[in-house]
């Protein structure tokens, strides 16, 4: 069965391999993830399994959240994500996830945030060539023309101008997971991952 599971980027770091090669590699705290729902076709109309990771004080949660949680006997959680299965069989309420479900040398599936820079030019959004910056000129890093005058007499939707740049969701395939440490929940993947450091990513089996 495929395998998805919750964890933080704690960051990133080199190694070395055998033959003296440095090897860029993320570091990844995943789990323990435990299933706090399932979701069968006969009752729900699709399969589907929920999935919580990192403990929290109760304070940080609602009412709904805490009584929620208690059904299936779990800690208090902070996030929860559900997934689309094939099969509800081999889950179990209350089931926990960790890194030792995973083998060294698969492929991930890793999806996050990227880092948000705020509100961002045409430059650095969208790799506009700049104006001349020679004398008397006013238009250097400026949009210049977006779009005919009489016909159609508007702007046409999706024009690429300046705007919110980062902070959407992505998700890096085939990740080759180098090391597993079970004692502290860490994974070690080959290359970068989406996201600033802490920030929640979901790690998902080919």
């Amino acid at each position: 069965m495929s395998v998805t599971l919750l964890g933080t980027k704690v960051g990133m770091t080199q190694i070395f391999d055998t033959s003296g090669l440095v090897i860029p590699v993320t570091l990844i705290k995943v789990g323990p993830c435990y299933i706090t729902q399932i979701k069968r076709k006969e009752t729900h109309r699709y399969a589907a399994v929920q999935i919580g990771y990192k403990e929290v004080a109760p304070k940080y949660l609602t009412k709904p959240e805490i009584g929620h949680l208690k059904k299936t006997d779990v800690p208090p959680l902070k996030y929860l994500k559900e997934f689309r299965v094939t099969d509800t069989d081999s889950y179990q309420l209350g089931q926990i996830l960790t890194v030792e479900n995973l083998q060294v040398g698969q492929l991930l599936n890793i999806s996050g945030n990227t880092i948000g820079k705020g509100f961002a030019g045409f430059q650095k959004r969208h790799n506009f060539s700049r104006g001349p910056m020679s004398h008397g000129s006013k238009n250097h890093r400026e949009p210049g023309s977006i779009g005919p005058g009489t016909t159609p007499g508007r702007v046409y939707p999706g024009k690429r101008m300046a705007g919110h740049l980062g902070n959407k969701k992505t998700t890096i395939q085939n990740v080759e997971l180098i090391h597993i440490n079970s004692q502290d929940h860490l994974l070690v993947v080959k290359g970068s991952v989406p996201g600033k450091y802490g920030n929640l990513l979901v790690v998902k089996t080919k």
